[in-house]
């Protein structure tokens, strides 16, 4: 009677039958585990905006103007609203203004904004490599323009704070702070520099969201938030800020050992819309990089917003005319493999 001694006669079934079962579904199980979390989402898309402009002297402002029109923005949208512009200000060196978001290209967002109802625009920027906020905008020449067309500007690092439950939960960070003057607004818009990064990969409209978090609590350069690990923290910014609207300036990029050290690079374009991961994932499609092939946006994919080109309705300029490689070095590893078949 030994050999019946696996079986519970209940429709044939033993003992042993169930535990194959439950080995294949282990097996099944950790299968699972391995396929990206992005094939369980539910599909998103968005709209990008991207057209020519080559050198700065042209006119940004009927450009923005007319990707934020195309993009589906209304003025009646816009009218009486108070906008913030977060641009890309992290330091200054002799013959290197592409290190950062270029004056000319806050003038004429300013411009746009303020055209189509905006009641107020102000620029804010809390730098992570210099404690003196106001000596990089002063050497970087924003301080000219913005003092000529009577624009408020707001350093970020030394503003008091107020604490939000962390939405985006990749890191440790229970809570991020952010500055009391975001409160006061209701637009804003992160004004980046198209740039490679030599930790993140690259740096966009995302990543330029580092620079809202007040250096009085994240410490230089946003200490707190590299030991939290920089993917993570660029998620859970996103994720709990959830700015309103991303313009690039591409008119002249960095490539190579950015996102300070790089060379610059002439692309000739702005590229725009209303969700930050789409609008990146447009933009490393122009520098010829596979956003899948960049951690935080293939984590952000249909989570934070789509980066798969089909998801993505492309205004203006087809990605193909104006696409144009940045230089990748080898040796940086978050550089490595990232390229655009």
């Amino acid at each position: 009677m030994s050999h019946h001694s696996d079986q519970k006669s209940t429709g044939g079934i033993t003992r042993r039958d169930l535990l194959r079962v439950g080995a294949a579904g282990l097996l099944l199980g950790s299968g699972l585990l391995l396929i990206p979390k992005r094939y369980f989402r539910m599909p998103q898309e968005a709209q990008t905006f991207v057209t020519k402009v080559a050198h700065y002297q042209l006119d940004i402002a009927d450009a923005i103007t007319r990707g934020v029109l195309e993009l589906g923005i209304s003025p009646e949208e816009l009218k009486g609203k108070r906008i913030l512009l977060k641009p890309n200000l992290v330091e200054t060196a002799s013959g290197a203004p592409h290190i950062n978001t270029h004056p000319l290209v806050l003038r004429g967002t300013i411009e746009a904004f303020l055209r189509l109802g905006a009641a107020t625009v102000m620029v804010a920027e809390g730098p992570g490599h210099r404690r003196d906020t106001l000596a990089v905008y002063e050497e970087s020449g924003l301080a000219d323009v913005l003092t000529e067309d009577r624009i408020r500007f707001h350093d970020l690092n030394y503003i008091t704070g107020y604490e939000l439950p962390n939405a985006g939960r990749q890191s440790s960070m229970r809570t991020l702070t952010f500055p009391a003057l975001f409160r006061e607004v209701d637009w804003i818009v992160s004004v980046a520099k198209m740039k490679t990064h030599h930790m993140a990969g690259v740096t966009l409209s995302m990543k330029n969201l580092f620079g809202v978090m007040p250096g009085i609590y994240y410490g230089w350069p946003k200490n707190v938030l590299h030991h939290a690990g920089i993917e993570n923290s660029i998620l859970d910014i996103n994720a709990t800020l959830k700015p309103h609207f991303a313009i690039v300036d591409g008119i002249v990029g960095m490539d190579g050992d950015g996102p300070i050290m790089g060379d610059p690079k002439k692309v000739g374009v702005l590229v725009m819309g209303r969700n930050l991961p789409a609008v990146d994932a447009t933009c490393c499609r122009i520098m010829g990089i596979d956003p899948y092939k960049v951690p935080y946006l293939e984590r952000a994919d249909n989570w934070l917003g789509p980066i798969a080109e089909g998801s993505i309705e492309q205004c203006g300029e087809a990605i193909t005319t104006v696409r144009t490689n940045f230089n990748l070095i080898d040796t940086i590893p978050a550089q490595q493999g990232i390229r655009l078949a």
